[in-house]
């Protein structure tokens, strides 16, 4: 039989569906303080489970009707496309409240039962697609997986070149494009739906992209600082990095110092505003004119550095709107290597505002380079007197604390340490937290760091001090000396800095400006480098285990006694202790489990009135739900793994979804050769045994192999990383497949919702468990579950 295969137009609607998923990622990373990306995939996937649960229910009634309801579905998810972001930014969702307002909750369902719908008629076409089609189950998948890892390639390279919303447009109309397609691959005619579809797509290029697009929530820093009378936007830009808006403020002038001195006798030159998807507030400082403004710059605790060393050459780690480049030239650096990731940001300095700026990235001994940190040290054998790690971001913990951050791990610091000149120094400075957390945390994960680095005393290469705002750790490339001592006293008496950490020191000295209740900062320190720094961190409050590259969450100080401690103390101010990231997190991967077992739950009802074969239903179950929570699981391990190979975001994402779904839907497409038993059992025992050994082969081997190729040119590095994520993903792709088509046909709808379901789980519960056992512990689950799938393949052929 030769079947009239919808191919291209699966292959359009889950590019589409995936651009969709993407860019509402982007769409709450500026309206909120997260971008939820786990929680979106997750419950845009329950738009998948749930399709897979009106196919099981009317299964019959779809397929008698096959083509006008694929072609519906199309059309709908276009629709869609368009009208839930339109309800969602009308809904008073704010994440922020999330813990103390009873109805945050529910307005958090309703924002994701909104966006949920375009995926949910996204699946009812491709389950649709599998049902009618599923001898050629093998094509369909290959398609809708193939369709998928290009679309993510095409939004990310859109999103350099459009705004988020007009990207969005342009995904809603590839959904009236794929029923156009549809239209001509079924060979069926119908002028309604053609108009439809045409006028759709008109529709769809002709909505303001104004009505579409996201603004930051009120208490984000940029809608607090637009509240300040003739305040404005000036310039904008727009990536998948963020959007960056440039603010100026000419009534009420910018301030933005963190951690001067109370006892500052000078005050900031004219500044503007540089904020990163409405927050991460940093400043472009005007340097043309009077050289005297630039004096505060030595009155920061990030100063520090400058007054013990007089270093020549300095690397900033995070160039932002200059601030730091500033004060190296203020202070006498000879070479400044400035880094910025943000291609966008690196631009504002070096063109649009390089006047304002006064040339500063064009001062002779500046060099400014875009590019992540960890790549560009791997990549040359400089050395540096002083590595100044820019303070670009805002204070950790709250949602931020589910955000990966790989430049403050143990592994990072050993990196930057490894870099510096002898007696040179690394400064990282943060804001402050009352009680400790991210200070503690950034010393346990220097302490930790210097020990991998086969330092015996840690305490003798540590300097901390604080000011009212912000904590600054200095880490020596050699053993504080006496004179070092002395010059850190002498830079923080007259400016009324606390000393919380040298060599030698008593508690006396601590806590004697910016008073505390105790000197926490200076108990925390002794205890982390004496005998009980185990027991300590164990019974400390909040989670200030040392970051690493494995659980890279440097943010996260959640403990769930602390979050019981301060929900009862409520009424008294305790939610300003609440750290809401985790347990949100963990709110959401049980709110999926639930309705994943209802859309599972319903269906196995109406199936035990069908006769079928014993033991059919519950291997059903757990042959799909082990491959769709497993395929995740593998996914976001190698997407965390290539954040580091190639030192972009970004690309990280495009190449980790594209090889997966493209290698995984080839796997599909190779799984579908062929119709006897045997041959479908020996293909599953070979994939699963290939997905075995490649995955323990790249638990072992993977990070030392990334480790020496760190210093390859981009391209170069994501060829590699392709090549060697191909092999894993397409033995991955084929076990789904290979057992669909064995299905009796009433079940074929109930896997497609049980895999969809398990993957609703899968992303927040791969982030749990990376939270606190690290990423290597959830490969080790995903391959543990690929091996047990034989065991629970569902022989029930189709007669």
């Amino acid at each position: 039989m030769n079947e009239r295969l919808p191919l291209a137009s699966v292959a359009l609607i889950a590019g589409a569906a995936l651009a969709n998923e993407i860019l509402l990622t982007r769409f709450f990373a500026v309206i909120h303080w997260y971008h939820f990306a786990y929680m979106m995939i997750s419950l845009a996937l329950l738009g998948f489970g749930a399709s897979g649960t009106l196919l099981a229910l009317a299964r019959r009634w779809l397929v008698d009707r096959y083509a006008p309801a694929f072609i519906a579905n199309l059309v709908l998810f276009g629709l869609c496309a368009l009208i839930g972001p339109l309800v969602a930014l009308k809904i008073p969702f704010r994440a922020e409240e999330l813990l103390w307002n009873p109805w945050q909750p529910l307005w958090l369902v309703a924002v994701y039962l909104v966006l949920s719908v375009p995926f949910f008629c996204a699946a009812n076409a491709i389950g649709l697609a599998l049902i009618a089609h599923q001898r050629c189950a093998g094509r369909i998948y290959a398609a809708d997986l193939m369709g998928a890892g290009v679309g993510s390639l095409l939004i990310l390279v859109a999103l350099y070149v459009v705004a988020p919303e007009v990207a969005l447009k342009l995904q809603a109309a590839a959904g009236f494009v794929a029923a156009l397609v549809a239209l001509a691959e079924l060979r069926w005619r119908s002028h309604r739906w053609l108009a439809a579809s045409v006028v759709g797509v008109m529709v769809a290029l002709a909505v303001p992209s104004a009505w579409l697009r996201p603004e930051p929530g009120p208490y984000k820093s940029l809608s607090q600082a637009l509240r300040v009378s003739g305040t404005q936007v000036i310039a904008e830009r727009s990536s998948p990095l963020g959007r960056v808006s440039v603010i100026e403020s000419p009534r009420v002038p910018l301030r933005h110092a963190p951690g001067l001195s109370l006892a500052a006798t000078s005050e900031p030159p004219p500044q503007l505003g540089l904020f990163i998807d409405g927050d991460s507030m940093d400043a472009i400082t005007a340097a043309r004119d009077d050289p005297d403004r630039l004096e505060f710059l030595a009155a920061t605790t990030s100063a520090l550095a400058y007054r013990l060393a007089s270093p020549r050459s300095v690397l900033v780690l995070g160039a932002g709107g200059g601030l730091e480049i500033l004060r190296a030239r203020q202070l006498g650096a000879a070479r400044i290597d400035a880094l910025e990731v943000n291609v966008q940001v690196a631009r504002l300095l070096s063109t649009d505002y390089s006047d304002y700026t006064g040339q500063l990235v064009y001062q002779p001994g500046v060099a400014l380079h875009v590019g992540e940190a960890r790549g560009f040290l791997a990549a040359n054998d400089n050395r540096y007197d002083l590595i100044q790690m820019s303070l670009t971001s805002g204070v950790g913990g709250g949602l931020s604390g589910l955000a990966e951050d790989y430049l403050l791990t143990v592994d990072a610091l050993q990196l930057y340490y490894q870099h510096l000149t002898p007696n040179g120094f690394l400064s990282i400075t943060r804001y402050a937290q009352v009680p400790p957390r991210d200070g503690l945390k950034l010393l346990a994960t220097a302490i930790a760091a210097l020990r991998a680095s086969g330092v015996a005393d840690p305490g003798s290469r540590l300097l901390m001090i604080r000011s009212w705002q912000t904590v600054t750790l200095l880490i020596k490339n050699g053993p504080a000396t006496q004179t070092d001592i002395l010059h850190l006293g002498e830079f923080c008496e007259p400016r009324s800095f606390d000393v919380s950490w040298f060599p030698g020191m008593r508690r006396e000295q601590a806590n004697r400006y910016n008073l505390l209740p105790q000197p926490w900062f200076y108990d925390g320190a002794r205890a982390l480098l004496g005998a009980e720094r185990d027991e300590f961190i164990a019974t400390y409050p909040f989670d200030i285990r040392p970051a690493t590259d494995d659980r890279p969450y440097f943010q996260n100080f959640f403990r769930w006694s602390s979050f019981w401690e301060a929900w009862k103390a409520k009424g008294r101010g305790g939610m300003a202790l609440l750290e809401a990231g985790y347990p949100v997190l963990a709110a959401t991967v049980v709110q999926a489990v639930l309705a994943g077992v209802l859309l599972i739950l319903t269906p196995l009802a109406i199936l035990r009135r069908q006769p079928l074969a014993s033991g059919s239903r519950r291997r059903v179950f757990l042959y799909f739900a082990s491959i769709g929570l497993a395929f995740l699981f593998v996914e976001i391990v190698f997407l965390q793994k290539l954040l580091l190979f190639v030192q972009q975001p970004t690309m990280a994402l495009a190449l980790v979804l594209a090889t997966f779904l493209i290698g995984a839907g080839a796997g599909s497409a190779w799984a579908g050769r062929g119709n006897s038993e045997g041959q479908t059992q020996r293909r599953l025992a070979s994939a699963v045994v290939a997905v075995g050994v490649i995955g323990v082969l790249y638990s072992v081997a993977f990070d030392p192999l990334l480790a020496l190729l760190s210093g390859w040119s981009v391209i170069a590095r994501a060829v590699v990383a392709v090549l060697l994520m191909a092999p894993l993903a397409f033995f991955m792709g084929m076990p789904f497949p290979l057992a669909l088509r064995e299905l009796e046909e009433p079940l074929v709808p109930w896997a497609w919702g049980i895999n969809g379901c398990a993957s609703v789980v899968s992303p927040g519960l791969a982030t749990l468990l990376a939270i606190d056992f690290g990423f290597t512990v959830v490969l080790w689950l995903a391959l543990a579950l690929y091996v047990a799938v034989p065991a629970w393949f569902p022989r029930t052929a189709v007669s």
